[in-house]
């Protein structure tokens, strides 16, 4: 009992220290500047405003100073003192050189403080621990390792096998950590992430298939001898009333972990915004987990928005994370809705911090794969920092038969959830996969850029019972191979020793035609047997268009984010001029923003 008082006495003197900032943070006409981010300067730890500009931060300690920093505007220092509220004015940089980055974690000595706080502002219960490490913020993010694509020998790897990646989370985690003044992890770089965050002007799909195929072939911006092959998939546009009814159930993480203002808060905002998009044919229910999973919105009309926005402002954060338990429930619920035909889908949002339940990546990939066999799919929008863990989310949605995003702020959110609604919910081909072979004629080596981690083996593209990837409407997918001709010496082509068992010649063709012919297998999204498509590349090497630049400026940036072996002399300067000269149509602001991204990053570069 002596010991009890002795702990609650200490949780009382640290809740003394700790309290709670908050404000609006406007542009220079005075509207309220979604998506700034606020961190605490020295630390990683930090939250972002919301849709109407307002921000609440935790802070504990004297000689507090909070950095506001969003791209295209001037970042601001500002010192707490005893403050509660501070308003900030954000100045637009007139030019892009004119962008200061600041804010950037510092290395000290580790000063741990655990306290309790009550939340007030947030609803919060009393008596949650938090972990705070001051001037060196803890940090417990979770990613999984990328080894990168080296090149193979056309003569002994003719095949190169993959599943698609409609997948943009790591381009959005990778802004947030540029955004509070910091490079990312090499881990969290996945380079066809950062491509296929961006659509491209490819050629819709006329046929019965429901995507175009689309190539091209130009040279390498950093190695001009040797050759990028583009290859494109258009997904088909699918209009908002044409598409099938829904049954969603929100899954929703309101433990602990979630109680800061970027987590739920941001969290039911964006939720939102997708509540808008629902029409009367469409169903949601809403399940959360924390220390108990359970309902708290049986399924809904899509047209009873009030109710399904009132189930949100509800939701308090608090507990630990029976994210098994949430994701069993969900499914039940999801299966007694069931519409045939329809589109059926759980949506999980979290920051992947599950402790409690089925909590190994190994259990909930089974859980995933047997209930996607059932015909509902899964989407998972991923939030927060500092603890979060992007190798399950990643896990989750690709074995789920669904997509994933990072939703760091309204802005993102909004692409996801409204922009590209109908390729974030509604899957037009599932388990596509991609096989090239390549001419060993034309082609001495290859490698392919990104999707380390959707490799598939050859004997996998014509077995049906092998996962991969899907495509929703309206989507493009994009895919990049670095080639080395023939002829051309590198040396990232490797001898091996002649074989002693069998002959070292094999028996090509005489063609130097083609330069490499594409297969694509596919099922519908209710099928079980796949469709095939070939295509055949020309080996002919034209000027490279607006399409092909802009992939390659953005799989150059992740090169140099990643610090690639392949990157050769190719600098963000480099980067910046082929972005900008293959801008082209940018109505939401994505390949600006991208940019400016690349010269922040660039700043940060020269002063590490």
């Amino acid at each position: 009992m002596k010991n009890l008082i002795i702990v609650f006495s200490i949780l009382l003197a640290f809740n003394v220290d700790a309290k709670y900032v908050n404000g609006t943070v406007y542009d220079d006409s005075g509207q309220g500047l979604s998506g700034v981010n606020v961190v605490i300067k020295g630390t990683n730890s930090g939250t972002t405003t919301d849709i109407n500009g307002f921000y609440s931060i935790e802070v504990a300690g004297e000689k507090i100073t909070l950095v506001f920093s969003y791209v295209g505007y001037e970042t601001q220092e500002i010192k707490v003192d005893n403050r509660k509220i501070i308003d900030v004015v954000m100045n637009g940089a007139t030019e892009l050189e004119e962008v200061v980055v600041s804010g950037y974690a510092k290395k000290a000595e580790k000063r741990s403080l655990n306290y309790s706080v009550a939340d007030q502002m947030q609803g919060r219960a009393a008596g949650v621990m938090i972990s705070y490490e001051q001037d060196n913020y803890h940090n417990t993010e979770e990613y999984s390792t990328i080894h990168e694509n080296g090149f193979k020998k056309v003569l002994d790897n003719a095949l190169s096998t993959f599943s698609i990646d409609v997948d943009a989370a790591s381009y959005s985690n990778m802004r947030r950590f540029i955004n509070n003044g910091q490079l990312p992890p090499k881990d969290a770089v996945r380079i066809e992430e950062m491509i296929n965050y961006f659509n491209y002007e490819y050629e819709n799909p006329t046929g019965k298939d429901p995507f175009s195929i689309n190539t091209e072939v130009a040279r390498a911006p950093w190695n001009e001898k040797h050759l990028i092959a583009q290859i494109g998939l258009q997904g088909k546009k699918i209009e908002l009333e044409n598409l099938p009814a829904s049954n969603i159930v929100f899954l929703l993480d309101v433990s602990g972990s979630m109680s800061a203002p970027n987590k739920l808060p941001l969290l039911k905002s964006a939720f939102k915004l997708l509540v808008n998009e629902l029409r009367p044919q469409d169903k949601v229910s809403i399940v959360v987990y924390a220390g108990a999973a359970g309902v708290v919105l049986e399924p809904t009309d899509g047209n009873d928005k009030k109710k399904i926005m009132e189930a949100l402002d509800r939701l308090q954060a608090g507990g630990s994370t029976a994210g098994g338990a949430g994701i069993n429930l969900a499914y039940k619920l999801a299966k007694e809705q069931f519409v045939e035909g329809g589109n059926n889908r759980v949506v999980l949002a979290t920051d992947g911090d599950f402790n409690v339940g089925a909590s190994s990546n190994a259990s909930m990939e089974r859980l995933i794969e047997e209930k996607r066999n059932e015909g509902v799919f899964l989407t998972v929008l991923g939030f927060g920092m500092g603890n979060y863990k992007d190798s399950k989310m990643e896990i989750l949605a690709d074995k789920g038969n669904g997509n994933y995003a990072y939703i760091d702020n309204m802005k993102e959110a909004k692409k996801v959830l409204v922009n590209e609604f109908g390729g974030t919910m509604f899957t037009i081909a599932k388990d596509v996969k991609i096989q090239v072979e390549f001419n060993p004629n034309v082609v001495q080596a290859y490698r392919l850029i990104g999707y380390e981690n959707r490799l598939l083996n050859d004997e996998d593209f014509n077995d049906d019972k092998k996962d991969a990837g899907e495509l929703g409407s309206g989507h493009t997918v994009t895919a990049l191979y670095e080639i080395i001709p023939v002829g051309v010496e590198s040396e990232f082509v490797k001898d091996i020793d002649p074989l002693k068992y069998q002959s070292n010649e094999q028996k090509v063709t005489n063609s130097t035609d083609e330069l490499l012919t594409v297969k694509f297998r596919y099922k519908e999204p209710d099928g079980s047997k796949s469709k095939l498509i070939t295509q055949v590349v020309e080996n002919e090497i034209r000027k490279s268009s607006d399409n092909l630049d802009w992939s390659m400026a953005v799989a150059g940036f992740g090169m140099l984010l990643r610090d690639s072996e392949y990157k050769n002399d190719l600098s963000y300067a480099d980067v910046l001029s082929l972005a900008k000269k293959s801008k082209g149509e940018d109505g939401f602001g994505y390949r600006a923003e991208f940019i400016e991204l690349v010269d922040l990053a660039s700043r940060m570069n020269t002063r590490q």
